[in-house]
This record gives C-alpha cells, sequence and structure tokens, in this order.
C-alpha cells in the first residue's frame, strides 16, 4: 500500500521518490508565482501583462523536454501533473 503510495508512479516514469518530488514542488511553485501574478494583473492591468502566457510556454517546454530525457518516455502520458 505505502509502495502504490508513494513510489510507483516515479517509478513509471523512470524517476526516484526524490527526483519526482522536487520536480513537482518547482513546476508547483512556477504555477502558483504565475497565479498570483495573474491576480495581481487583473486589478492593476498594466503588471505582469505576459507573465502567465510565459510561465505556461515555459512549463510547457521544461515538461516536453523531461519527458524526451525520461528513461522509458512511451511510459509517459501526454500531460504531466
Amino acid at each position: 500500500m505505502l509502495a502504490q503510495l508513494f513510489q510507483d508512479h516515479p517509478k513509471s516514469l523512470g524517476m526516484s521518490w526524490w527526483e519526482h518530488g522536487v520536480g513537482a514542488i518547482v513546476i508547483g511553485a512556477r504555477m502558483v508565482g504565475a497565479g498570483i501574478a495573474c491576480m495581481v494583473h487583473a486589478v492593476i492591468p498594466a503588471l505582469f501583462t505576459e507573465t502567465a502566457g510565459k510561465t505556461v510556454m515555459s512549463l510547457h517546454d521544461h515538461m516536453v523536454k523531461r519527458k524526451a530525457g525520461a528513461a522509458n518516455p512511451n511510459a509517459w502520458p501526454d500531460y504531466e501533473i
């Protein structure tokens, strides 16, 4: 049961629990930052005019490169969380 919760998903992607966790934290932090920038932009439209779009494109590129360099890229889904 614990292996299923903590190890199966990272192993299916060819990653350790640690590698997967660090990657998820980095991606999550960037998404939160872009979300905050969007909320500030809603109040002050002159600020952060390109932050969300650039963050989304950058994260997409990052994930595509991670998938291509993975131990088993065919096991990765078309999307990643």
